[in-house]
């Protein structure tokens, strides 16, 4: 349940008064006890220094040194010093006994009694002198001058106390006086002073032992009534504080947040301002906190107006954006496959605006039956004005160029149109490229962009670097520079914008050419656009959470020749049945004899690929069919070959078959393995891997 503030105030406030009054309450009792400990221990050890001087440090001497001889002379015979509690009665009243004649040596008794007079004299409950042995850590009684209970017997032994006893054994025997509180003796001051001979030399100490039992009870008196009275202030006081308290701080606090709570509420059924109909005239922090509140009031409720104007104008504006951006996509090339009756070539292509419209773009068409233009793009800057700027070179590029002329004249045309007006001073980098589909030769500008990339058949992607031109638009009467370029049946032309290389992620490290080479090289026996799909992916996985900044624009062209896709491809896939072994024969020897393979090489790998394809015709997908896919590979790192066999069969892993016993005849060894046996044997590389469902076989020989 929920507490008001003016609950927690008041339970705040109590518990603070208790608090400060049991403070009070305890500090004025350590004042107390403070001051009567002193009192009393300055007291002791003044009774004890008279005590000192008052008896005769020789005759005492002597006395101290008879009992120390009969001390000692018991603790020799016995094999220590006796512990008092654990003797029996009869033998404590024998040791006893020894100590009878020090009362009767001379002046002993007198100087007793002179003991005896100063304890009465002032109200001492123990007054004594006793001898210390260190090395055992005790205390052997001289004489009691106690008055009020019994008197401790000459030669009783007691214990020093630890604390004192270090000190002692360190050579300090300035031990100053100590309270005690014995269930047997109560509450006492205890002070000790030295008892010196004419000479200066120690010979005894003198005690003296005050009750400090009434002083305490009158302390634990003092405590109470303190107490009682501190609770009878506390209680008298509260209710006025809880009322000033409340008037002047609690109710006006509810109030503002009533009225806040109010404005919260209400905020959509009324124009009025909730902090107009209440007043607080205090001129404290509550009344400065009610001027701020009826401030705020005003300048959110404007806020929400403007706010409310803004959102439906920046709705509209989101609108009318969406609308350009569909506008603008459409302009693209999006569906695809874009030519589906050429066979000469394939491609693809992806825009992602930094924002709901950007400035790059990318464009291909036939110029005329044989010739495919390519164009990829970037405006400068971005949003509205670029995508604008765009529009018009895009419309212009495409224009110019159905109607002839080699790549240099399309841009020198273009670029004196878009220089006209150009008052923003906007300007477009340019890579165009047209091909001739039946050759594959090309002539391609670059007026500023980024340069193009290029996988052979057999090879890589690599960026074909050369000398641009100035960007389109910058200034009128540029002369473009073109260069000729050549692609055979399998290469493939990726081009792209800036905001590929210059994807950044929350470090501000740039993603850059090489990680996009290495993307490029993982895929690159994807599709098109399962290519460039893993290419965003990996970019996407490099920025992170990072903000993208750039539009970022891909193109991959495939080109096949006149030959179609069939004549170029690295694999096939068909029904895995034993009657299609000699199509798949024919198309392995075919691409064996492409990569210029030794009839040894070639031999091995057919006789393999034999043993393999039949296993999954005739097992795979027993008693059924299935597909297969059967694809050749030429690994120029590592100089080899290889042959990939995928199905989606049963699991089979020929690698867990048993090696046959070659040793024994053909009647004697198991029936089946011989044909992986000879696979194992014969090959460089074989390997078996289950993924997705699939059977993957991959064999290789070394060229």
């Amino acid at each position: 349940m929920k507490r008001s503030i003016r609950a927690k105030a008041f339970s705040l406030i109590m518990l603070l008064a208790i608090v400060l009054s049991a403070v009070a309450v305890y500090g004025s009792y350590r004042v107390f006890e403070l001051t009567t400990d002193n009192e009393y221990k300055n007291t002791t050890i003044n009774l004890t220094r008279t005590e000192a001087v008052m008896v005769d440090g020789d005759q005492l001497d002597v006395f101290g040194k008879r009992v120390m001889e009969i001390y000692q002379a018991y603790a020799a015979e016995h094999g220590g010093v006796p512990n008092m509690e654990e003797l029996s009665e009869e033998e404590l009243e024998a040791y006893l006994a020894l100590f009878e004649e020090v009362y009767e040596m001379p002046g002993y008794r007198t100087m007793e009694s002179s003991l005896q007079e100063l304890a009465s004299v002032n109200d001492v409950l123990y007054m004594y002198i006793n001898l210390w042995d260190v090395d055992n850590g005790t205390v052997i009684y001289l004489m009691d001058g106690s008055v009020d209970g019994e008197q401790t017997p000459v030669g009783y032994i007691e214990y020093i106390e630890e604390a004192n006893l270090e000190k002692i054994r360190k050579g300090d025997y300035d031990i100053p006086a100590y309270i005690t509180n014995y269930p047997e003796y109560g509450w006492l001051c205890t002070a000790t002073s030295l008892i010196r001979s004419s000479d200066g030399s120690i010979v005894a100490h003198a005690y003296a032992d005050i009750s400090m039992q009434s002083v305490k009870e009158t302390g634990y008196q003092f405590l109470f009534n303190i107490g009682i009275v501190m609770l009878i202030v506390t209680l008298v006081l509260m209710p006025f504080i809880l009322f000033l308290v409340n008037r002047f701080m609690i109710s006006p606090v509810q109030l503002i947040a009533r009225t806040a709570a109010d404005f919260v509420s209400n905020r959509d059924a009324s124009n009025q301002n909730v902090f107009d109909t209440i007043k607080i005239k205090q001129k404290d922090e509550i009344g400065q906190l009610f001027d701020a509140m009826q401030k705020m009031e005003t300048e959110i409720n404007d806020y929400i107006r403007n706010i409310t104007e803004i959102t439906a104008e920046k709705e509209r504006v989101g609108a009318e954006l969406h609308v350009a951006t569909q506008i603008q996509a459409d302009m693209l090339p999006s569906i695809f496959p874009a030519f589906p009756n050429r066979h000469e070539f394939d491609i693809y292509a992806t825009m992602d605006p930094a924002k709901e419209v950007g400035g790059d773009f990318y464009d291909f068409f036939l110029v005329d039956d044989d010739h495919l233009a390519m164009v990829m793009a970037d405006v400068s800057g971005k949003g509205v004005p670029a995508a604008l700027f765009m529009v018009i070179a895009k419309t212009l590029i495409k224009n110019r160029a159905q109607s002839g002329g080699s790549p240099s004249e399309i841009l020198a045309d273009v670029n004196n149109m878009l220089c006209e007006g150009n008052q923003a001073q906007l300007f477009v980098t340019v890579w165009i490229g047209i091909l001739s589909l039946s050759t594959g030769k090309g002539v391609a500008a670059n007026a500023g962009h980024e340069d193009p990339v290029v996988r052979r058949a057999d090879g890589s992607f690599e960026l074909i670097k050369y000398r641009h031109s100035p960007a389109v638009a910058t200034m009128e009467g540029i002369r473009f520079r073109q260069h000729e370029f050549e692609l055979f049946p399998g290469d493939t032309l990726f081009v792209y914008t800036d905001g590929v290389p210059e994807a950044t992620n929350a470090q501000d490290e740039l993603y850059g050419t090489g990680r996009m080479l290495e993307a490029l090289n993982r895929h690159q026996d994807k599709p098109l656009d399962e290519l460039l799909r893993a290419l965003a992916e990996d970019i996407n996985q490099f920025v992170g959470t990072a903000p993208q900044f750039d539009d970022i624009t891909m193109l991959g062209f495939d080109y096949y020749g006149p030959g179609g896709k069939k004549s170029v491809m690295n694999e096939m896939r068909l029904t895995a049945t034993c009657e299609s072994l000699d199509e798949v024969n024919a198309f392995v020897e075919g691409k064996l004899e492409q990569y210029e393979c030794s009839p040894r090489t070639t031999m091995q790998l057919m006789v393999a690929l034999e043993e393999l394809y039949v296993n999954i015709a005739s097992y795979a997908y027993a008693p059924g069919n299935g597909e297969a896919v059967i694809r050749v590979e030429l690994d120029k790192e590592n100089d080899m070959v290889r042959l990939v066999l995928i199905d989606w069969g049963v699991p089979f892993n020929p690698l867990d078959r048993e090696d046959p016993d070659v040793t024994l005849s053909a009647e004697e060894r198991r029936i089946g393995g011989l044909g992986i046996y000879m696979v194992k044997k014969s090959m460089d590389l074989f390997t078996y891997e289950r993924r997705d469902g699939m059977n993957i076989v991959t064999i290789g020989r070394k060229l």
